[in-house]
């Protein structure tokens, strides 16, 4: 049985360690980094501190994202946009040291999020019921600007699936996760994107942690509306941490979540378009995904070095709710991902 937190509370004690570890609906826990005591030396707490707001969203045959990070020595922004039916993808990074100019809150449940710098300039805001995602990029593909203007519906009522996990024997991960909100909103780009999303849906990752400099991860989203009109999101993840309290595999249907244990990623380095697959001890999920793009971004900057594939496809397969409903995924797009990172 996977441990629930209900009880509001501070995320660390008074020794800077996770003060419960497990899952929730909403985001309970008060994340109070000022609690870290990694080291007798505090300016270097704030190195190996990682957090970070992602944004994703699908729209038709194109996926675009933005995402303000502080990595402990510097902050790192990036955007991308995927064309799945012409098969390309264009992606740009923008770096700054010691994370100046990065702006971002303790909370998921409000603040905001900023990074300025010249022309460059994108913010996060949450507002009750929903939360907005804008920016402006110039020089983004030669002399292009991409520029978006977002928003996010969140009923306050939905649910999140929030993580506390623990990370060898001082460090943390704390993670808010919202996947299957409908987007509204423009986005543009010469060559690429020019005016409303209709129909879109995105995910929000929200993270904050002590990460080890040495890091893998798997994690697997997607959504789309069904035949029925509701929404159906899928949230799997492995590879990181002490899972023995809760997993963060979850499904969702209109924004209420369906809660599942350990799932098995199966899938092939040396091919990353094969099929891949996802299985649990339960039976409550058996998916294969159809890939359909793989965006590979390899980072290498001495000591900052990442490696992911990303891989974006079609889920089938079956899931089965709390209720017992089994749901036939035909349809449901998304993506997995591996990533290995030294940070």
């Amino acid at each position: 049985m996977e441990h629930r937190i209900t009880a509001a509370g501070p995320l660390l004690d008074a020794s800077g360690r996770l003060r419960e570890p497990g899952y929730a609906l909403q985001p309970v826990s008060d994340y109070n980094p000022e609690r870290l005591s990694l080291t007798p030396f505090k300016a270097l707490n704030r190195l190996r501190l990682k957090e970070w707001d992602y944004y994703g969203v699908w729209c038709g045959d194109l996926f675009l994202s933005i995402t303000i990070s502080h990595i402990g020595y510097m902050g790192l922004m990036f955007a991308y946009i995927i064309d799945f039916k012409r098969d390309r993808m264009i992606e740009q990074a923008a770096l700054t040291p010691l994370g100046r100019g990065v702006s971002l809150p303790t909370s998921s449940r409000a603040g905001d999020s900023e990074y300025v710098k010249g022309g460059l300039r994108v913010t996060f805001t949450k507002r009750p019921g929903e939360r907005r995602a804008a920016f402006v990029w110039p020089k983004f593909d030669g002399q292009k600007t991409f520029r978006a203007e977002l928003r996010f519906d969140e009923p306050e009522t939905r649910d999140h699936i929030v993580m506390a996990t623990p990370i060898g024997k001082n460090g943390f991960y704390y993670n808010d996760k919202i996947p299957g909100m409908p987007v509204t909103g423009t986005a543009q780009l010469d060559g690429w994107v020019d005016g409303p999303l209709d129909g879109a849906l995105g995910v929000l990752d929200w993270g904050r942690g002590v990460w080890p400099y040495r890091s893998f991860w798997n994690w697997a989203s997607a959504f789309s509306r069904r035949d029925d009109g509701r929404i159906l999101s899928l949230n799997l993840g492995q590879g990181f941490g002490d899972l023995s309290a809760a997993t963060e595999n979850s499904l969702f249907l209109d924004g209420k979540l369906h809660k599942l244990g350990p799932v098995q990623f199966e899938y092939s380095p040396r091919d990353w378009l094969a099929p891949w697959r996802f299985t649990d001890r339960e039976g409550r999920c058996k998916l294969t995904l159809r890939p359909i793009f793989d965006r590979s971004a390899n980072t290498n900057l001495g000591v900052l070095k990442s490696a992911v594939h990303q891989v974006f496809g079609h889920f089938e397969g079956l899931l089965v709710t709390d209720d017992g409903e089994c749901l036939d995924v035909s349809g449901l797009t998304g993506w997995a991902e591996e990533h290995q990172a030294r940070w």
